[in-house]
C-alpha cells in the first residue's frame, strides 16, 4: 500500500464524508443496527456516533492501516466494544452466521470484487440478519451516466479505486436475500455524478 493510499486518501475521505448531510443518512441507516455487528470498509470511523444502544459489539474490517490510524480516537470514545481487523471484505475470517447485522457505507464503490464482498456479507449473516448499506453509484439518468463513465478513470485514481458506475442495488441483489428495501436519491450537495445514493436494508 503506497503513501497516497495510506496517508493522503484517508484524510480526503474524512474531509469529503464528514459532512452533516451525510451524517443524517448514516443516522437513518444505522437506527436499525442491533446485536453483533460487522462493519466492512470502516474507514475513519464516521459511523461510530450513530450506532444505537441495541448494538452489543462492533467488529470492524478495513484493509487500509491509515484509516485505522485516523479512526483510533473515535474508537477510544465509543461506548460500543470494538474489535478491529485490518482486512478487506472479500475474504472474511469469520464463521458462517456470526453476525446479526453487516454494515457497508461508501465501500462497495471501491472494493476490487464487489460481488464477492456481498457473498461474504451474506455468508456471515445469521438467519433474519440484515445487510445495511449506504453507497453512491450509478445514476438512472443516461446523461449523468455518460459523465460518470467519462470521469471514472479520474475518480479511480483520486479515490483509490472508487468507481462512479456501480449499480449498488443490482450488486446487493446477486445474493438470495429474502427481501431488499432501498431508497435512491441524489445527496443534497455535490455533483450528480458523485452523489447518486442508495440507502437500504437487505434481510437474509
Amino acid at each position: 500500500m503506497g503513501f497516497y493510499s495510506r496517508v493522503i486518501f484517508p484524510r480526503l475521505c474524512e474531509l469529503a464524508l464528514n459532512q452533516p448531510f451525510v451524517a443524517e443518512q448514516r443516522r437513518q441507516l444505522l437506527a436499525a443496527a442491533r446485536g453483533e455487528v460487522l462493519e466492512i470498509g470502516f474507514g475513519t470511523g464516521l459511523n461510530l456516533p450513530h450506532y444505537p444502544a441495541a448494538v452489543g459489539k462492533l467488529t470492524i474490517a478495513d484493509p487500509n492501516v491509515g484509516m485505522h490510524r485516523l479512526a483510533q480516537r473515535r474508537i477510544e470514545r465509543s461506548p460500543v466494544a470494538v474489535e478491529r481487523h485490518v482486512l478487506g471484505g472479500e475474504r472474511l475470517p469469520f464463521a458462517d452466521a456470526t453476525f446479526d447485522c453487516v454494515v457497508s457505507t461508501f465501500t462497495l464503490c471501491s472494493v476490487a470484487e464487489a460481488n464477492q464482498t456481498l457473498r461474504e456479507a451474506y455468508r456471515v449473516l445469521r438467519p433474519a440478519g440484515q445487510f445495511l448499506f449506504l453507497e453512491h453509484g450509478l445514476s438512472p439518468d443516461p446523461q449523468v451516466q455518460v459523465w460518470q463513465r467519462r470521469l471514472n478513470w479520474l475518480q479511480m485514481r483520486v479515490g483509490d479505486g472508487c468507481r462512479l458506475d456501480r449499480n449498488i442495488k443490482a450488486i446487493v441483489a446477486t445474493q438470495p436475500f429474502a427481501s431488499i428495501e432501498s431508497s435512491e436519491f441524489y445527496l443534497e450537495k455535490g455533483p450528480k455524478t458523485h452523489g447518486y445514493t442508495y440507502r437500504g436494508a437487505a434481510t437474509k
